[in-house]
């Protein structure tokens, strides 16, 4: 019987609309790189205990939490270093790689700077 495992990992990093950023390269780069690290490192540990040695596919869904929800194309620029580190992390060289489902969603976090990206993989085995 094949079973799809679940794997959920909450990111603490405020995902902001990248579109209309107006600020100097060096700020966007530094949270890029942070967003994606954080993405990259916390699925590695959640899935430490994985049994196979890199999944065959996966349904990754990517959720933003905000107190304000944003349309849906700045949604997927707001979320791409995450998805560029669960990428990595799941052992992929590319994003686009058709093995991987990317899903997007948002919701509301009820405060007013409680931000977060919740990330749930479902591995096919």
């Amino acid at each position: 019987m094949n079973v799809t495992e679940v794997f959920c990992v909450l990111l603490p990093v405020r995902i902001e609309s990248e579109a209309n950023q107006r600020e100097h390269w060096g700020t966007k780069a530094r949270r890029v790189k942070q967003h994606r690290q954080a993405a990259l490192v916390l699925v590695k540990h959640a899935m430490r205990n994985y049994a196979g040695e890199r999944p065959v596919g996966a349904k990754v869904t990517l959720t933003r939490i905000a107190p304000r929800p944003l349309d849906g194309d700045n949604l997927q620029g707001a979320l791409k270093a995450c998805r560029d580190g669960v990428a990595d992390a799941l052992g992929f060289r590319d994003d686009s790689d058709p093995r991987l489902t990317w899903v997007y969603a948002q919701r509301a976090s009820g405060k007013a700077h409680d931000y977060a990206a919740e990330v749930v993989i479902e591995v096919a085995p």
